[in-house]
């Protein structure tokens, strides 16, 4: 008898401590420059359910009951278009092309701008861009490969589609 209570104490226990178990990811370099930009990056990772954040300059700390959870706040960060160290990498052909279109970027004030026209200029062969505040969209023109562009981009900590 007490050989079946202390099984099934340990399995209790066992599944408790199960029960409890948290993924906690930590992403950095995000583009965070203003208010703005923090209650973007805190909103973004918050709106998915049992999800957790602290947002301290460029770095973001996820707490979710689930991996699945992590997964999709670092999803929903994408699309409101910041990028940290961490995330997934974004899939993007490999070729040079004359100009290229860039959506769903974060840009809700003037250095945000800045900050975009900095990681343009550590593009070889990109000459200019349209990055306005408040833009949904802008494009980078030259002769660039995009692979470099997505690359500067992120380490800007910012994320978007490029077509």
């Amino acid at each position: 008898m007490k050989s079946i209570t202390l099984l099934t104490t340990a399995i209790l226990l066992t599944l408790g401590l199960t029960a409890r178990a948290e993924t906690t990811v930590t992403l950095t370099g995000l583009h965070n420059c203003c208010g703005s930009c923090e209650k973007g990056i805190t909103k973004a990772l918050t709106s998915v359910k049992d999800v957790t954040a602290v947002v301290e300059d460029d770095k973001a700390t996820i707490t979710a009951k689930t991996k699945a959870g992590a997964d999709k706040a670092i999803d929903a960060l994408l699309a409101a278009g910041y990028y940290g160290v961490g995330a997934p990498e974004q899939k993007i052909a490999d070729k040079k092309v004359k100009s290229a279109t860039v959506s769903g970027t974060h840009l809700c004030c003037g250095k945000c701008v800045t900050g975009i026209a900095n990681a343009i200029k550590d593009v070889p062969g990109a000459t200019t861009h349209t990055a306005t505040k408040g833009a949904k969209t802008f494009t980078v023109e030259g002769d660039f490969n995009l692979k470099d562009l997505l690359a500067a981009l992120n380490k800007a900590g910012y994320h978007g589609e490029i077509k």
